[in-house]
């Protein structure tokens, strides 16, 4: 799909070029222990669905494995930065800003690949292969950790970081050998970067793959086109939905469809401030199923009749619940 440099790769330089250290615990919200109240309402529930439960995964999360969220308090990235994820239109229209997402995603692009499920990710998992979650997992997140975790019924509402897609031909290649493709094109740049730059604590992995790095280095960064297309002009973009996008309508009916044939919603980790994943919990209102929320916070949700909610961590009441 993509022209390559002929001159031989070494892996160790465009797979791991940079390491970002990040404490885990700095972006999962504070929070009180889960109650034995708790516990028993999330068991009761889990019980009364077993065989016909589906679950919804937001941020909250991934955030217990070094990934922040967005809109937590004091801890997501908009409290801790104003940081605002690029935009669909602004990666359409702009070859600047796809310069400049490309760079910061490759030297992110590490980090991202080497972060580790956690206990929630392992639980679901093991839930999954038990029989209990029968219509699947349905993840805000884009990161993988439950592919990682072992989850093999997942539907990725709004995509992954992993697979890069022409936006003309809809031709799709690995991130990994899309990540060979820029060092290639940018091997004498990257060897002169300072890489201490980029191993501080102060240096933030994003949810949709981005990070801080200096402005020179992406004034000069090289991106490729997709040369399949007969132009070869094709844009290249991770197989992400990103803000201003909108998720493909077969996928949405499909969740839809699995709301359906669902006796319980259990929701993880999410506000539900995007409408993308509300609408399935408002679907399973109308559809009177039994919904139960668990998060840090409140969520868009909260004042839906008949909704369970419990302000908790996701890895800490989880692993309480008995199968």
């Amino acid at each position: 799909m993509f022209r390559l440099a002929n001159d031989k790769i070494v892996l160790n330089h465009y797979i791991r070029p940079f390491q970002v250290n990040c404490r885990r615990s700095s972006f999962v919200p504070s929070y009180q222990p889960a109650k034995r109240i708790d516990v028993d309402r999330l068991q009761r529930f889990v019980d009364e669905s077993y065989g016909s439960l589906m679950v919804i995964t937001g941020a909250g999360i991934s955030t217990e494995s070094g990934i922040p969220d967005y809109r937590s308090a004091d801890v997501g990235l908009y409290a801790r930065n104003g940081y605002r994820p690029i935009n669909y239109s602004e990666f359409l229209s702009k070859h600047s800003a796809r310069r400049r997402y490309w760079a910061r995603s490759y030297i992110n692009w590490s980090n991202i690949i080497n972060v580790k499920p956690n206990i929630g990710h392992q639980v679901l998992a093991n839930w999954e292969s038990v029989g209990m979650i029968r219509n699947g997992i349905v993840t805000q997140n884009v990161d993988r950790l439950h592919h990682k975790a072992g989850s093999r019924s997942v539907i990725e509402l709004h995509g992954n970081l992993f697979t890069v897609k022409c936006l003309k031909c809809d031709r799709r290649i690995s991130r990994i050998e899309f990540q060979h493709l820029l060092f290639e094109m940018n091997r004498n740049l990257l060897s002169d970067i300072d890489r201490s730059n980029y191993t501080t604590d102060n240096k933030l992995i994003r949810p949709d793959g981005d990070i801080d790095i200096d402005g020179r280095l992406v004034e000069q960064f090289q991106i490729p086109y997709c040369d399949t297309c007969p132009d070869q002009n094709g844009i290249l973009k991770p197989d992400v939905t990103f803000f201003g996008d909108n998720v493909p309508l077969n996928l949405v009916n499909r969740i839809y469809d699995l709301v359906e044939h669902s006796n319980s919603i259990l929701v993880l980790g999410s506000s539900l401030q995007v409408y993308s994943s509300y609408r399935f919990v408002l679907h399973a209102h109308k559809c009177d199923k039994s919904i139960l929320i668990a998060n840090i916070g409140s969520t868009r949700a909260d004042s839906l009749s008949n909704v369970e909610r419990l302000n908790v961590k996701i890895g800490d009441i989880l692993p309480q619940i008995k199968i």
